[in-house]
């Protein structure tokens, strides 16, 4: 549940990122920033929401529950550290590793092509 939870927020914070790049430039250290910024609330409240859905299981309420107890505390831990991993370790490693401008999305261009009638190697659509 945790590494589902952090690689789709860090997924997100990073194709916001490319996007922004791609449509205005910039710097990676400064799209990354802006990106994890706008990002910050949907990654917080997915975060707590799954937090808080894990508490009583960690404290071990009702019948049997002192078994699951483990199981809820290591999902908020790792939850907690996956919300930081998000929001600091992607940025850092966003901007040492994407030095160069991205292109817009190869896909986007296909699917416009092809919603104009034309295959996107120029001919006729295929059927």
């Amino acid at each position: 549940m945790t590494v589902g939870i952090s690689v789709s927020n860090s997924i997100l914070v990073v194709s916001f990122a490319n996007d922004l790049r791609a449509r205005h430039g910039g710097g990676a250290l400064e799209t990354v920033i802006e990106a994890a910024a706008t990002r910050l609330r949907p990654i917080l409240m997915t975060a707590l929401a799954m937090i808080i859905g894990m508490i009583p299981m960690a404290l071990g309420l009702g019948d049997g529950g002192e078994q699951n107890a483990p199981l809820g505390r290591a999902v908020i831990g790792g939850l907690l550290m996956a919300t930081f991993a998000t929001l600091f370790l992607v940025p850092i490693f966003y901007t040492l590793l994407r030095r160069g401008a991205p292109t817009l999305h190869m896909l986007d261009a296909r699917f416009e092509a092809e919603a104009a009638g034309a295959s996107p190697e120029g001919g006729t659509p295929h059927e």
